[in-house]
């Protein structure tokens, strides 16, 4: 008996604990409902000046967010923190101005006649020869002591021969005819050289042209056929 009275004293105390547990989880929800409706009529209440912090809240958070730049890690690789940053502009070189250009003189035509105090170069010729006529005059033999070669008129200027045009009589005509065709044919042999012998006049070129040192003009008065220049003519028509 006495240890069942000691028992039953014991266990009062612990449903008395249990009543105060179970007393005090019963106020909690009750307290946290009364708190919020606090909250809620306070929030009401204050509404008006509520509203704009919270607007402006967002736009803060994202301004933030947006200004704030990813930092480079110093831990990174060389090569990492090398793509990170902005490669350098490179400028490309100027290119150089072209020279201005430089006016070209123009050549002027040098005058190919030989001046008759320095020597000329003598002029070696050759080709095809023909009578003169009506047309043009290119290589072709006027009289026997003219000729045209390429064009231009040569007067031999060692000797002078009868024109048949201006012969005053039969033999002097016939003089100057044979004198024409040994002039020919002298042209017509080969190569033939042609020295200056004074300036290029309307009537001609003088010139004193040879073959292998031999001067034809020199062949012609030998031959009968032309004289020394100056000298007496009429030698060929009888007195």
């Amino acid at each position: 008996m006495a240890k069942t009275a000691t028992r039953g004293r014991r266990k009062a105390p612990a449903r008395g604990k249990s009543k105060a547990r179970s007393g005090g989880g019963g106020l909690l929800p009750w307290m946290v409902i009364g708190v919020a409706a606090f909250a809620g009529i306070a929030a009401y209440d204050n509404w008006k000046s509520i509203k704009p912090m919270l607007s402006k809240q967002p736009a803060v958070a994202m301004r933030e967010s947006a200004e704030t730049k990813p930092a480079i890690r110093r831990d990174a690789p060389p090569k990492q923190v090398a793509l990170a940053a902005q490669a350098p502009k490179v400028t490309p070189p100027a290119q150089p101005l072209p020279p201005a250009a430089i006016p070209t003189p123009t050549a002027q035509p040098v005058n190919a006649t030989p001046s008759a105090s320095s020597p000329a170069t003598p002029q070696t010729g050759t080709g095809a020869f023909g009578y003169c006529g009506q047309g043009a005059h290119i290589n072709c033999v006027g009289d026997g002591g003219v000729f045209w070669y390429k064009g231009e008129k040569i007067v031999i200027a060692d000797m002078e021969s009868p024109v048949a045009d201006r012969a005053r009589c039969d033999d002097e005509r016939r003089v100057a005819f044979a004198a024409k065709l040994r002039l020919l044919s002298l042209l017509n042999a080969g190569p033939f050289t042609m020295n200056a012998a004074g300036k290029t006049d309307p009537a001609g070129a003088p010139r004193v042209v040879s073959r292998d040192g031999r001067s034809f003009g020199v062949q012609l008065i030998n031959e009968g056929l032309a004289h020394k220049p100056g000298a007496a003519g009429g030698a060929w028509c009888a007195a």
